[in-house]
């Protein structure tokens, strides 16, 4: 099913770039869907054979997530197969799949891994259950974040700002019981996988406050009349949280070669995460004043070419055979 998925993917890459929405990309855009289907299923299937566990309900939250975003991409389909595209409709239907991938899917499997990781670590670490409740349910609602600009009821204005605030206040009970085991954790961890996802954390804090601060119809309003403020939202939780969490996770639990050149490639990915968030974050500022920044093209594809060279430093780290290089403390590191 991975592989299987992995060729859907790539087929939707260079598809959806060659013909936009055509027979060939929505074929594989709905292999990919009927994947994922299978996928959850059996993943679920096989979690019930396993013993109780506090990363569980994260893990089959993730999938029911990952299957509800599926229906915003239907919707779109359906309204370029009958020809009755409304914008309004367009941008829910796209944001609806946005939003349970990218706060549904993946945040909650990233908490999955990373209660199950700190939990083998320390087994008798305990995550409140709040947690969990206050993420889960918020997580729909927070749908609505993404739909401001749409006028929504008073009702519905005040429940979007509930979530926003279940989901904080979440997350800062998560954060407060990190902070009581983490001295017990710290030698345990890598520095450099620790200081990764440190980045990682700072930066899914940084989303959920801007979350919060999007419940501010002035904010909200300038934040979705500005395309650079919408890029940096999205490469912050796509670069800053989720790319930067996965190589700290696959780092601390050996998926990646312990060697010098691993941490140089991790170094570049994690500087060049950092200055595409600040130049886009530059941009956006300077938009609110119509003001160009010079050469701004130029600068994010270089930064993009940062990333690129950090990606295939990893890469050839992973085929190093200089063993003098190789470092087997988890402190050395």
């Amino acid at each position: 099913m991975l592989i299987g998925n992995l060729i859907a993917c790539y087929g939707m890459l260079f598809s959806f770039t060659a013909q936009g929405y055509g027979i060939i990309s929505i074929s594989f855009a709905t292999l990919s869907i009927i994947i994922n289907y299978a996928f959850a299923f059996t993943y679920c299937r096989d979690l019930k054979k396993m013993p109780s566990h506090a990363s569980k309900p994260w893990l089959k939250a993730s999938l029911f997530f990952s299957v509800l975003s599926s229906l915003g991409t239907f919707y779109l389909a359906y309204m370029m197969y009958s020809r009755s595209v409304d914008q309004n409709q367009y941008l829910g239907s796209l944001y609806f799949f946005l939003h349970f991938q990218y706060n549904g899917w993946f945040s909650f499997a990233a908490m999955g891994l990373l209660i199950a990781w700190f939990r083998n670590l320390l087994p008798d670490v305990k995550i409140s259950p709040l947690v969990f409740q206050l993420s889960f349910w918020a997580c729909i609602p927070a749908y609505l974040l993404s739909t401001l600009w749409a006028n929504l009821p008073p009702w519905l204005y005040v429940l979007t700002v509930f979530a926003a605030v279940a989901q904080f206040a979440g997350w800062t009970i998560f954060l407060k019981q990190l902070a009581g085991f983490w001295q017990r954790l710290k030698p345990m961890v890598s520095k450099t996988g620790g200081l990764i996802l440190m980045l990682a954390a700072f930066a899914f804090t940084i989303k959920l406050l801007l979350q919060l601060g999007s419940t501010i119809p002035a904010v909200s309003k300038l934040a979705f009349g500005f395309r650079p403020i919408v890029i940096a939202y999205l490469h912050l939780i796509l670069l800053a949280v989720f790319s930067l969490f996965l190589l700290s996770y696959s780092f601390e639990n050996g998926f990646l070669q312990r060697n010098k050149t691993t941490i140089a490639g991790l170094a570049i990915i994690a500087a060049g995460v950092f200055l595409n968030e600040f130049v886009l974050l530059v941009q956006g500022v300077a938009a609110f004043s119509y003001t160009s920044i010079p050469y701004v093209n130029e600068i994010l594809l270089g930064v993009a070419f940062t990333i690129m060279m950090g990606i295939l430093v990893l890469l050839f780290s992973q085929f190093s055979k200089n063993d003098n290089a190789v470092l087997t403390s988890g402190r050395q590191t």
